[in-house]
């Protein structure tokens, strides 16, 4: 006779078993295939036009403007060289910022997260 947690350890065996259902293999690829494209299309479409947005604010940048940095500084931009901005934040004070922590226009919602920036530079 058979205990009964033998009969439950081989129906698990069995259930574990491959069975040939005559199928194709390439149907078994099918829903990865699906996971991969609605994981494209909610996560990395959307994030990749929230950069090309970001990239052409910060390529529009010119001295004169208003800015706010994820940081929390607001000041005015008077020199831009590189991948440096230079703000006056007070009279004869100015800051060297880099480029990547430009938030957005004063007045404006920003343009880029302080997390995404932090994120983008590790």
């Amino acid at each position: 006779m058979s205990s009964p947690v033998a009969l439950v350890i081989n129906g698990f065996f069995a259930m574990g078993a491959a069975s040939d259902t005559g199928g194709s293999p390439w149907l078994q690829l099918v829903p990865f295939v699906l996971v991969l494209g609605i994981f494209y299309f909610i996560i990395l479409l959307p994030m990749r036009k929230k950069q090309q947005k970001v990239q052409q604010f910060l390529e529009s940048l010119k001295v004169g403007d208003k800015i706010v940095t994820t940081g929390g500084i607001y000041g005015q931009v008077t020199r831009i060289s590189g991948d440096t901005v230079q703000l006056q934040i007070a009279d004869k004070v100015r800051i060297d910022i880099s480029k990547a922590a430009v938030g957005g226009l004063q007045g404006q919602p920003q343009v880029q997260d302080a997390e995404a920036s932090g994120a983008k530079d590790s």
